[in-house]
C-alpha cells in the first residue's frame, strides 16, 4: 500500500516566502550607524548584509535620512566593506512558538542556547503587533498567588496586572524575581532578561529559578554586551511568546528585567538615528515605547499576562523619568528599600511606599480589613519612630501606638521571607488575620 504523503507543511512555508528579493547596497558606516542605498524596508524591518568575505550581518532598519535606509547592527561588523550587499528580510519579525519552549533559554533571534536542539514551530507570532484594544481587555478580579507573603497579603495583585517593581542595585530584585517565577500559581512564566551581565544569567537559572521553575518557564536573554536592537527584540519576543501561550488559555507571568536597560538601549538607538535628546538624556522614542510594551500585558478573552517589570533606579532617585513614566503606566508599584536591604530584611519591600492599584478588586472581603489595620499599624509606628529610638515615648500615650510597638516583632517576622520559602494563599491570610486580630 502506498504511503500517503502531506505536502501541507511545505506548501504553508512557501506561502511565507516572498519571492522577491529587495536588495540594497552599504554606502556608509559611522559608529553603531550604517547607512545603505535601500533596500525596500520598514522602519523595524529586518535586512541581511551579505559580506564580500562570506560572511552574513543581520541589521535593523530604524530610520532614513536624505533618501539613505539607516540601520543598527544586530551582529559584529567585523568584515563588513562598502558597497556590501544588503537584503530585506521581513519575515524576520516573527518567532517561532510552541508548547516546546517550556524549560528553553532563547537569544535576542528566538534561537536556542541551552544546547537541547532546536524548537518544535506549531505557529509564527508577530513580535510588533499592536496591542489589544480597550473594550478587548476583562475586568481583572481573579487573584494571582505569587508566593510571596509581603505581597499577596498587603499588596495583592490579580491576573493581568501590570506592576513594577522598584529599586536601586543590590536591593534584592533579581531574586525576588526568581522567587516569584519559581513560586507562583501561574501556569506558565516567559522571563525576559534585558541587558544582564554574562555572568549573572547563568546564576539566575540555576539557582534564583532552578530546575522546578525553569520546567515552567521560558527565558529570553539578551546581555549587555549585545546590540541595542537586539535587547529591544529580545523584549519583543518575550511578549510575543507570552501571547501564544495566553491564546491557549494559559494565566502567563511575563517577567522582564530590566526596563531601564530596556531604556537605555531604546536611547542608543534614537541618539544614532539623530532623535534629540529630552528628559535626562532619554530620547522622545522611549517613552514612545513603553506604553507599546506595557499595554500588550493584561487579562484577556482567552487568558491573561501578569507583569512584573523591574525598574533600576539610579541613585536611589524614584523621580527620575524612566521612574516616573513607569509609575504613571503600570497599575501599581513596589518600591525595594536599602536601608531593609541593609538590615538583613528580605524581601526588602517598603509597604508604605508601595501600591496595587488593584487590591481592593482582587482581596478577599476579609481581607481588607486586616490589610487597613496592618498598614495602619505600620503607619502609626513610622510617624513616631524617632520618639520611640530616642525614648521620649512614654507608654498608654497612645492605645494604637502602644499596639503597633507591641506586634513590631510578629510584623516583621510575618514579612521577612527566605528566598526558597513558599506560602500558600490559605497560609498567608491565616498569618494576616492573626496579626489583625492582635492589633484590634
Amino acid at each position: 500500500m502506498t504511503e500517503r504523503i502531506s505536502f501541507q507543511p511545505y506548501l504553508e512555508q512557501l506561502a511565507r516566502l516572498n519571492p522577491v528579493r529587495w536588495t540594497g547596497t552599504v554606502t556608509a558606516m559611522v559608529g553603531l550607524l550604517l547607512e545603505s542605498a535601500g533596500p525596500a524596508a520598514a522602519v523595524g524591518d529586518f535586512c541581511e548584509i551579505l559580506t564580500s568575505n562570506g560572511r552574513s550581518i543581520r541589521v535593523q532598519v530604524i530610520g532614513f535620512r536624505n533618501g539613505k535606509v539607516l540601520s543598527m547592527p544586530l551582529e559584529e561588523t567585523d568584515g563588513l566593506q562598502l558597497g556590501d550587499v544588503m537584503i530585506a528580510r521581513g519575515d524576520e519579525a516573527k518567532v517561532a512558538v510552541g508548547a516546546s519552549l517550556l524549560g528553553r533559554v532563547l537569544d535576542g533571534f528566538g534561537k536556542p542556547i541551552d544546547g537541547k536542539g532546536p524548537i518544535d514551530a506549531e505557529a509564527f507570532y508577530d513580535l510588533y503587533c499592536t496591542p489589544p484594544g480597550p473594550l478587548e481587555r476583562e475586568p481583572i478580579k481573579e487573584p494571582l498567588v505569587t508566593g510571596i507573603k509581603a505581597i499577596d497579603s498587603l499588596l495583592p495583585c490579580g491576573k493581568g496586572q501590570r506592576i513594577g517593581l522598584f529599586g536601586g542595585s543590590g536591593v534584592g530584585k533579581s531574586t525576588l524575581l526568581g522567587s516569584m517565577s519559581r513560586h507562583n500559581f501561574a501556569d506558565v512564566t516567559v522571563i525576559a532578561l534585558i541587558g544582564e551581565r554574562n555572568r549573572e544569567v547563568r546564576g539566575f537559572i540555576e539557582q534564583e529559578l532552578g530546575p522546578e521553575g525553569l520546567a515552567r518557564s521560558v527565558v529570553v536573554v539578551a546581555t549587555s554586551d549585545r546590540p541595542a536592537p537586539l535587547r529591544i527584540r529580545a523584549c519583543f519576543l518575550a511578549l510575543a511568546i507570552s501571547e501564544f501561550f495566553r491564546d491557549q488559555g494559559k494565566s502567563v507571568l511575563l517577567v522582564m528585567d530590566s526596563v531601564t536597560r530596556l531604556a537605555m538601549a531604546q536611547r542608543e538607538i534614537g541618539l544614532a538615528a539623530g532623535e534629540p535628546p529630552s528628559q535626562k538624556g532619554y530620547t522622545p522614542s522611549v517613552f514612545n515605547l513603553l506604553p507599546k510594551v506595557f499595554e500588550r500585558a493584561g487579562n484577556f478573552q482567552k487568558g491573561s499576562i501578569t507583569g512584573f517589570f523591574t525598574v533600576l533606579v539610579e541613585g536611589d532617585d524614584f523621580n527620575e523619568p524612566i521612574c516616573d513614566a513607569v509609575r504613571a503606566i503600570l497599575d501599581g508599584h513596589i518600591i525595594l528599600s536599602r536601608d531593609l536591604g541593609a538590615a538583613g530584611h528580605y524581601p526588602a519591600i517598603d509597604i508604605l511606599q508601595s501600591v496595587s492599584r488593584l487590591a481592593s478588586q482582587v482581596a478577599t472581603p476579609d481581607q481588607k480589613p486586616w490589610m487597613q489595620a496592618v498598614r495602619e499599624s505600620m503607619a502609626t509606628y513610622q510617624r513616631a519612630q524617632d520618639l520611640i529610638l530616642l525614648g521620649a515615648y512614654a507608654a498608654g500615650t497612645n492605645p494604637r501606638l502602644d499596639a503597633a510597638i507591641r506586634t513590631r516583632t510578629e510584623l516583621e517576622k510575618f514579612l521577612r521571607q527566605e528566598p526558597h520559602a513558599k506560602f500558600t494563599r490559605e497560609e498567608t491570610l491565616g498569618g494576616l488575620r492573626d496579626l489583625a486580630t492582635i492589633l484590634s
